[in-house]
């Protein structure tokens, strides 16, 4: 069984910036990608950012393009996304979540492991 922790969410002013942080038991290494995703109130949860733990190739959703980084550090079996020129659109609850081999990287449905979750906020 692999468990994620997130952490990092909080509120933050539109254009700003938060890292988040995903710790992974070891057991981890079961797996072979890590990814982010969002559900904010009344939508549905979204793909916004998966990586290869291994080759490190990585995928984001249109919306975070150019805005939102994801990155690993093996040595601490720890996932970030950070997280540039935040809008108000992108508060939402943030999920980390891990695949054995997802067929598609940014479908949350090819997920096996689930964090709790971590909030962001983003006001105007």
């Amino acid at each position: 069984q692999v468990q994620l922790v997130e952490s990092g969410g909080g509120s933050v002013q539109a254009g700003g910036s938060l890292r988040l942080s995903c710790a992974a038991s070891a057991s981890r290494y079961s797996t072979n990608c890590m990814g982010w995703f969002r559900q904010a109130p009344g939508k549905e949860r979204e793909g916004v950012a998966a990586i290869y733990t291994g080759g490190g190739s990585t995928y984001y959703a249109d919306s975070v393009k150019g805005r939102f980084t994801i990155s690993q550090d093996n040595a601490k079996n720890t996932v970030y996304l950070q997280m540039n020129s935040l809008k108000p659109e992108d508060t939402a609850m943030y999920y980390c979540a891990a695949a054995h081999y997802p067929s598609s990287e940014l479908d949350e449905y090819a997920y096996n492991y689930w964090g709790q979750g971590t909030q962001v906020t983003v006001s105007s």
